[in-house]
């Protein structure tokens, strides 16, 4: 299920895009600040307190900075990502007007932004539900966007599929490769700076002006709810 549920929500939510066409995004938005949420909870409360605890047993130091700055290397990277995919990742498209073939430069950084969050899965099947609920609207908004600039078709679910790809595949590649796992620590702590930029920009960005309402407070706090249930 670690697998499945990141591809599913990616495809789920391109169906949905293709066959529904949703005319509304308020309440995409509202999915987007409990996926926000619920990411960054999952990130504070199990991944964070992981990677510390592990580093300070790999080193037995009583203080160490390392995780502290492999978690900004993420969130650097991230930042640089965002130069080329325009905030895709959070469901803010933009500046990819008239495409007519592949966006490759949003593909590439999406991709990688996706097979990275595979990486920590294997050992959290918590953290694969909440990659696939941050999925979901996502994978909607960027089909109703590419089909809103004429991109064709085929080119779209191909787009799609590839990204469905991605997280699972971080995943497997986490689990097999050896070479991965003996940096497992360092790798995720680049991951929780990946997640810590994207939900927080997620739950800044999710409502108009920037500007906090009662539904988009409550679908947080439900997030950080799940997410401490888990």
């Amino acid at each position: 299920m670690n697998y499945l549920f990141p591809l599913l929500a990616v495809l789920l939510g391109y169906a949905f895009a293709i066959f529904v066409k949703p005319g509304k995004r308020k309440s995409l938005k509202l999915l987007l600040s409990f996926s926000g949420a619920f990411l960054l909870s999952l990130t504070v409360m199990h991944l964070l307190p992981e990677v510390y605890e592990a580093d300070h047993l790999q080193r037995g130091e009583t203080h160490s900075n390392t995780v502290g700055i492999f978690i900004m290397v993420g969130i650097l990277f991230q930042i640089l990502l965002e130069f080329f995919s325009k905030g895709a990742e959070h469901g803010h498209v933009h500046g990819h007007d008239e495409m007519k073939q592949m966006p490759w430069s949003l593909f590439f950084s999406l991709c990688l932004h996706a097979f990275l969050e595979g990486f920590p899965v294997g050992r959290h099947a918590d953290l694969a539900v909440g990659i696939a609920i941050h999925h979901l609207p996502i994978a909607v908004i960027l089909t109703l966007f590419f089909i809103n600039v004429k991109l064709k078709k085929t080119t779209i679910f191909i787009f799609m599929v590839l990204f469905a790809l991605m997280t699972p595949l971080g995943t497997l590649a986490s689990a097999s490769l050896e070479v991965l796992n003996q940096y497992y620590t360092e790798i995720t702590a680049v991951v929780i700076g990946i997640l810590f930029h994207i939900s927080s920009t997620i739950i800044f960005e999710a409502s108009e002006n920037h500007k906090f309402n009662v539904a988009k407070l409550s679908m947080i706090a439900l997030g950080i709810l799940f997410a401490f249930l888990l």
